[in-house]
């Protein structure tokens, strides 16, 4: 699961921003203090830096610059600010990208995933995300591809998102709700219960016996849990 911090000193943006980007399968930890921010991102290594502009003790630009005395990391700078200059100064102090409140969030996720993807593959980190492999399954998480015993299995792509996501929190139990959510999103339209018809199909990709599933464990009253 890829780690974002979000520097954002509204609570109900970064409550949007931080859904959205959960429900997407990114990991993410906020941090509503400019110096707080800085000390995150310099002490930990993050696949991508949400950072606001105008935030307590100290601004988005001041954090940017000395996050690219150290770091390559990409920065989405997110902001209300909209004067050109703004936006000048802030890619010029190593933003990647910025996004302008109010902002459409499925926008914000993809353009999150697309800094993340084109950083990786400019630095050869790309291969590294990294296969999960269990027994005779193996997910390519990047490539949308899975194998048992070596030979390919096609899945949809909400199936194999939903794979993903289990495989990724493995030994964990997460109700029907909760798995449509992360996976279909919090605005999707439809009916939890179709979580129960990727499952099934999903295991009659990848299980030797559907019906005695070794991979995706039904917890009876829980939900489900991808066992590793």
């Amino acid at each position: 699961m890829k780690q974002l911090l979000l520097i954002e000193d509204d609570p109900k943006i970064a409550e949007i921003e931080r859904d959205y980007l959960e429900a997407n399968g990114f990991s993410v930890t906020h941090i509503a203090d400019g110096k707080d921010g800085l000390a995150h991102a310099l002490e930990k290594d993050y696949a991508l830096i949400l950072l606001d502009v105008m935030l307590p003790r100290l601004d988005g630009f001041s954090i940017c610059r000395a996050i690219r005395r150290e770091k390559e990391t990409p920065i989405l700078m997110v902001t209300a600010r909209q004067e050109e200059i703004d936006i000048l100064r802030g890619l010029g102090m190593g933003a990647n990208d910025y996004i302008m409140k109010p902002f459409n969030p499925n926008e914000l996720v993809a353009r999150v995933r697309a800094h993340i993807e084109r950083y990786e593959k400019l630095t050869g980190r790309a291969e590294a995300a990294r296969a999960i492999c269990v027994g005779a399954l193996k997910i390519e998480p990047d490539t949308y591809r899975v194998f048992v015993a070596g030979k390919e299995v096609r899945l949809a792509r909400r199936a194999f998102e939903l794979l993903r996501f289990l495989a990724e929190n493995p030994n964990h139990v997460f109700d029907r709700e909760t798995l449509f959510e992360k996976v279909w999103g919090c605005d999707a339209m439809g009916d939890n219960a179709t979580v129960m018809v990727h499952i099934n199909r999903i295991r009659e990709k990848i299980e030797k016996d559907p019906a005695r599933p070794v991979y995706i464990e039904t917890v009876r009253g829980a939900g489900y849990r991808f066992r590793k």
